[in-house]
């Protein structure tokens, strides 16, 4: 009797794993088969075709399918044949990308096919770029929060244009998040310690706290820049994914270069060209972001001229300032360690203050055993003694190693959230050049943060405030620990290693040393193409024709708090001005 029972027992699991696999089998086909139904122009770059007569030319060819590439494509396809090609896969299907959940472990995943590659500064510090359809916004921690009017102003936009292209993105992918705990302990320390007044919910940038937007949905689930695509005309756009572009391919004959098309090569390491129509107004659109850009630029001879005579590129056009004045906002993370668990939640509160520093939090990444296991950048609750290895000794292999020996570290050691506080308007620049002629390789680039006396003053005052908003009665009553000393708070957060940059034994005595120590990334770079140095007013390149840039890499401030609002708001509201611009009123926009 009890074997039969035991054979039951066997068939209800056989049973149960069966009805979870066709579960899972069925969504996956589903969601495959309503991608190829609400986006039919999405294709592998190796189904196309070059070489014939009957190739098709394109009004617009854009270069990078992310947070501006893909609102920008659907735009312009409204009224012209567009070709946007995007170096990453589909962000559609992949767990990794659309779960909340899972938020960490593509920023962790260092193979070839993860939609983030992993970079690191000349400075020391572990960075990610976006290498999948919709960008940033596909590892970003999502928040969605509008640039300043002040910024509006700077940068010389129409204000009416910019609040129409706003809405069109918030309607489509961003949504109002269900506040987590830590979230709202937060939002009471901040207001605690004088980042006042509480401004509730609004995407609006305004001085104080305020609960933002986030492109998560309530189940959890990221909405990208590449469904942005949705509206776009299916009978005048082409998307390619995999398609690696090598180049931007000029005509040479005239005083001035013309961008003629691109060269690319696809998922199996086949070459293409695609070319623009014959029309004066067509043109390429670089839009591969803020270390993209300068990058692609340098590769099709656009650039110091020694530099890239040096990588035996042919020069193009000569202009020094490519590359030049890449900026990141330097952020520094305060780990706060609980006695209970605590619930993930990603960016929902920030502090706006008027000393230039942004406050904002992330809780509970550190507590799945993916985190434990794996070191993933800014929400690693990696409370381990690598520091007190030597700093020549503190290799990759050395961390690796560290990184395995994590998962022998007691599991309440990574309980806990994050305070996290970044420079507004870092003053600080650095560089960026080719080390490579692969344009799958990553440049050297150079932040050099805390540069400036400033930013660094600016990193010290955030940090006090940080570490008063640990010490306030909201986050002792919430974690139940009791109030803790600077020294300890700080230690915490500088053991842990978070980047390459060598710890000194009095970083957690002196705030300054503690910022230069503990630097990290929030993936905010910008600058490499500055307006007035290689671009103008309109992100036309200078001294060449038919060649645009649209992305970050044109700014010399990082847009609100967090930018992706307003980089997506951008490809939009370029796309809306050049139809205008070439159409006039029949543009119909």
């Amino acid at each position: 009797m009890a074997s039969v029972s035991a054979l039951l027992n066997q068939l209800f699991l056989f049973f149960l794993l069966w009805l979870h696999t066709l579960s899972s089998s069925s969504q996956a086909v589903h969601h495959q088969y309503s991608s190829e139904f609400r986006y039919p122009f999405i294709k592998k770059a190796s189904s196309f075709s070059s070489g014939g007569h009957g190739d098709p030319a394109y009004d617009y060819i854009i270069v990078g399918g992310g947070t501006a590439g893909c609102p920008l494509a659907a735009t312009l396809s409204q009224k012209f044949n567009v070709l946007l090609l995007e170096r990453g896969g589909m962000p559609f299907g992949n767990a990794n990308v659309s779960l909340l959940k899972n938020f960490h472990i593509t920023l962790a995943d260092t193979s070839s096919t993860s939609a983030s590659q992993y970079f690191i500064s000349t400075d020391g510090v572990l960075n990610s770029r976006a290498r999948v359809l919709g960008g940033g916004t596909c590892i970003n921690a999502g928040f969605y929060t509008r640039a300043s009017t002040r910024f509006i102003n700077k940068v010389g936009w129409d204000s009416e244009l910019v609040n129409k292209s706003y809405p069109w993105i918030e309607k489509q992918i961003v949504y109002r998040p269900k506040v987590a705990p830590w979230q709202a302990v937060v939002r009471d320390s901040l207001l605690g310690v004088g980042v006042a007044p509480f401004n509730g919910f609004t995407y609006d940038h305004v001085y104080g706290t305020k609960f933002g937007g986030t492109i998560f949905d309530r189940f959890g689930r990221r909405h990208t820049a590449a469904e942005l695509l949705a509206p776009a005309d299916p009978q005048k756009l082409t998307v390619l994914v995999h398609a690696t572009v090598q180049k931007v391919l000029f005509d040479t004959s005239g005083k001035r270069p013309k961008a003629a098309g691109v060269l690319f090569k696809d998922e199996n390491g086949n070459q293409h060209q695609a070319f623009l129509s014959s029309s004066l107004k067509s043109e390429v659109i670089l839009s591969c972001g803020a270390i993209g850009t300068p990058q692609m630029l340098l590769l099709s001879g656009v650039g110091p001229k020694a530099e890239l005579e040096e990588m035996k590129i042919s020069s193009v056009l000569d202009n020094k300032f490519v590359g030049q004045g890449m900026a990141d906002n330097p952020m520094n993370a305060v780990f706060v360690p609980s006695k209970k668990p605590v619930k993930q939640s990603l960016i929902q509160t920030v502090g706006i203050t008027k000393m230039g520093v942004y406050i904002e939090a992330s809780s509970g990444f550190g507590e799945s055993d993916d985190s434990i296991e794996c070191h993933h950048g800014i929400i690693s609750a990696e409370i381990g003694q690598l520091s007190t290895i030597p700093p020549e000794q503190r290799t990759l292999e050395a961390i690796q190693a560290y990184i395995r020996r994590k998962k022998d570290i007691p599991y309440e050691a990574f309980r806990g959230g994050f305070i996290l506080e970044k420079i507004a308007k870092p003053i600080s620049t650095g560089q960026l050049k080719l080390i490579s002629t692969n344009a799958e390789d990553n440049p050297s680039v150079t932040f050099n943060y805390f540069k400036h006396p400033h930013d660094l003053q600016s990193c010290v005052d955030g940090i006090r405030m940080t570490v008063k908003m640990v010490q306030s009665e909201h986050f002792t009553n919430f974690t139940q620990f009791d109030k803790q000393t600077t020294d300890k708070i700080l230690n915490m957060s500088a053991s842990a290693n978070v980047n390459l940059i060598p710890k000194h034994t009095n970083d957690t005595k002196s705030l300054e040393q503690f910022c230069k120590d503990t630097v990290l990334t929030i993936w905010h770079y910008h600058g490499g193409c500055h307006v007035g140095k290689v671009v103008d007013r309109e992100h036309k390149v200078l001294g060449a024709h038919r060649l645009r840039i649209v992305d970050a890499s044109v700014l010399d401030e990082s847009p609100g708090t967090n930018p992706q609002a307003t980089i997506m708001m951008m490809g939009r509201y370029m796309g809306l001005k050049i139809l205008r611009d070439r159409l006039g009123k029949a543009a119909g926009v």
